[in-house]
């Protein structure tokens, strides 16, 4: 039993990606037409609403607006959420602009010995939100067509991240930390020339078009996954243990859907709406507020070369799409 267990061990991604492409070999037709819808609400919903964004992000991250946030914002930062006052960057550009814009703010920080592991650690449960625009956008205005729940999901979502970034505020607290600063950040106060601009710009928009494929990728990928799932009949099996517990098949495969990938978990938790108004917008405001597996590998993918625990984000999140829920039900 022994040998077994460890075989089971050391082959078991090898078995699981084989079994993914025996897979896509099997259900191809289906798996196609699950890329192409993947596809197009990639390219119709997330790059709209995202990529303007991204590129801001970066062009800010090029300036010294971080030393302008940590001088403002230091004596409100340290006692609500003991991080310094250059975390506040994190905490505005993870809110305003999506994910995974939260965890490359933070692994940014931490790169530039501005915050230690630990304070890392802190922030990146809470800093990597779903964007605005995303919610009012995409959510509110496409799919429910109302911007008003737009509105109460958009507002449930930030005091629900806040709420959060409050209770990690004791995350780790009596653990005491080597010095992890070797020189003191002064964030190169160097202005931008006009010269740079061109140069500044089109670094920008190549580090923004890698972030958004990166995202269509995932989002192309969980597609076929969830193809896979519901093709091979696993997605049914999951579905019936819920439905024998007293959940609605179409409940259970909504949120099913969005644990996996969380755009199309929301598309799905929108078709509730017009059966089930409350359920359906409750759902949705919890699968926002937890992101789903697959942005949790993109979170993942970005956090471990900065040697940063997972942990914390895990925990965080489920713990906001909870906080996120129960803001939108006192709202509405």
């Amino acid at each position: 039993m022994n040998f077994i267990v460890i075989s089971i061990r050391k082959y078991f991604f090898t078995f699981m990606f084989l079994a993914f492409t025996i897979c896509l070999i099997l259900f191809s037709n289906n798996n196609l037409i699950a890329a192409q819808n993947g596809l197009v609400l990639w390219a119709t919903s997330v790059v709209p609403t995202l990529f303007p964004f991204f590129v801001a992000t970066e062009l800010l991250c090029q300036t010294n607006f971080t030393y302008i946030m940590g001088k403002l914002l230091n004596k409100f930062m340290k006692p609500i959420f003991n991080v310094p006052g250059e975390a506040s960057v994190a905490i505005l550009l993870g809110t305003i602009s999506g994910y995974p814009v939260g965890a490359k703010v933070v692994c940014n920080l931490k790169k530039q010995k501005i915050i230690s592991k630990i304070e890392a650690e802190r922030l990146i449960a809470f800093t990597n939100n779903s964007g605005p625009l995303f919610i009012l956008g995409t959510v509110g205005i496409a799919l429910f067509k109302n911007k008003h729940i737009g509105f109460i999901l958009l507002i449930s979502h930030i005091l629900a991240s806040l709420t959060v970034g409050y209770c990690f505020r004791f995350w780790k607290k009596n653990k005491l930390e080597v010095n992890f600063r070797e020189t003191k950040f002064n964030s190169k106060l160097t202005p931008l020339k006009i010269s740079d601009i061109g140069e500044t710009l089109g670094s920008s928009i190549g580090k923004a078009v890698s972030s958004i494929l990166s995202i269509g990728g995932f989002v192309v990928l969980f597609s076929v996954i969830l193809s896979i799932l519901e093709n091979s009949g696993i997605l049914n099996i999951i579905t019936s243990i819920f439905t024998q517990i007293g959940i609605v098949e179409n409940i259970s495969t909504s949120i099913i859907t969005g644990f996996i990938e969380l755009t199309n978990g929301v598309n799905l938790s929108a078709m509730l709406y017009q059966n089930l108004p409350l359920l359906s917008i409750l759902i949705t405001s919890f699968l926002l507020g937890f992101g789903g597996i697959s942005v949790l590998l993109q979170v993942y993918s970005i956090i471990c070369k900065e040697n940063i625990s997972i942990k914390p984000y895990l925990y965080g999140k489920l713990l906001q799409g909870i906080f996120a829920s129960v803001f939108t039900f006192i709202l509405i």
